[in-house]
């Protein structure tokens, strides 16, 4: 392997990333022959074939598998070394990997704004998905931080709550239920519930509340997203529990209303985590240090502006919630904020 270069290694993570030759091509702005040309010395040069193609598609053998992770290794040890050299200089500069669940991308990048007008020299690549895909990743370690509303039980892992994160039973503005105070959990599990998928955060805590009441619950849809449950409910297909985040840009047009039921809001958290014996980079660590000191203020920041325009029935199931705490002019649905 001495006479293997870097480039060849580019090419070669590149293509092992994409599991394409045409989309490495395009990454590097180099022609298919050339990327070829690239692989095939690489090869030689390993004395074993690194990719197999299986039809129109191409997988890494066993040892371009050994070959991927060594070169993911190299790589990230020298963005953590041109880091270490920028943060010398007195600069940010680097890549920060973040992965986060399909809720949280309500205020990350809202978060993320501030951040890169501080750091200009550093490049975000975030990856959006459901919880169980963001465990993969954080197992797999392919980003440098993750964010959830659960900490994993069976990772490894170091976290951090920075936000509270409460759940609320969202209906239609003109749900039956819309009007009344404290709805016994026996009545609201009466209702047509939509659900996100199996293993959705979210889920848990709703079903682990209602199994605590041996309560079952009548769930009519279950759908991947929150938009698409939004959807739902405006159409009339039932009710739902909700992140109090993704309601952030609804509440003005009176669509929704935040039900009153008892044991609600949930009162989860965001947290912030990656493994447990990773290092972080110094671009990772200053945005890890950013979002626990003055994330959560950049972060609610949405749904307050949002809440001031708020009718003031979106938000009367709130007002005697100890879990969430509203403004003085709340009722007059002015200002709403969540205790500190």
């Amino acid at each position: 392997m001495r006479h293997t270069t870097f480039r060849q290694l580019k090419v070669f993570e590149t293509i092992a990333r994409h599991s394409s030759f045409t989309r490495a091509a395009e990454e590097l702005y180099l022609t298919q022959p050339t990327v070829s040309m690239q692989i095939k010395q690489l090869t030689d040069i390993v004395g074993m074939p690194l990719f197999e193609q299986i039809g129109k598609r191409i997988f890494l053998t066993d040892a371009g598998h050994d070959l991927y992770n060594t070169c993911q290794e190299i790589f990230g040890s020298l963005e953590r070394f041109e880091m270490v050299i920028a943060d010398r200089k007195g600069l940010k500069k680097g890549r920060l990997r973040l992965s986060v669940i399909t809720t949280a991308k309500y205020f990350v990048p809202r978060v993320l704004g501030p951040f890169c007008g501080r750091y200009p020299g550093v490049d975000i690549s975030m990856e959006v998905a459901n919880r169980e895909r963001i465990l993969e990743r954080l197992n797999d370690n392919v980003d440098d931080l993750y964010i959830l509303g659960q900490p994993p039980e069976n990772l490894d892992t170091n976290s951090k709550a920075f936000m509270e994160n409460p759940l609320v039973i969202v209906a239609r503005s003109d749900h039956p239920l819309a009007k009344r105070k404290h709805i016994p959990l026996a009545r609201i599990a009466e209702e047509p519930f939509i659900m996100r998928e199996p293993g959705s955060g979210i889920r848990q805590a709703t079903q682990q509340l209602f199994e605590q009441h041996d309560i079952p619950l009548r769930i009519k849809l279950e759908l991947g997203s929150n938009e698409a449950i939004k959807q739902a409910i405006a159409g009339g297909l039932g009710i739902a529990a909700l992140s109090l985040h993704t309601l952030a840009l609804d509440g003005a047009s009176g669509e929704f209303v935040i039900l009153d039921v008892e044991g609600f809001p949930i009162l989860r958290h965001w947290y912030i985590v990656y493994p447990a014996e990773k290092k972080l980079s110094v671009v990772a660590q200053a945005f890890y240090d950013y979002l626990v000191t003055e994330g959560r203020q950049v972060a609610e920041s949405p749904f307050l502006e949002a809440a001031a325009h708020w009718p003031p029935e979106a938000l009367a199931a709130l007002k005697h919630r100890p879990e969430v705490k509203l403004g003085k002019k709340a009722s007059k649905g002015r200002r709403v904020g969540m205790r500190r």
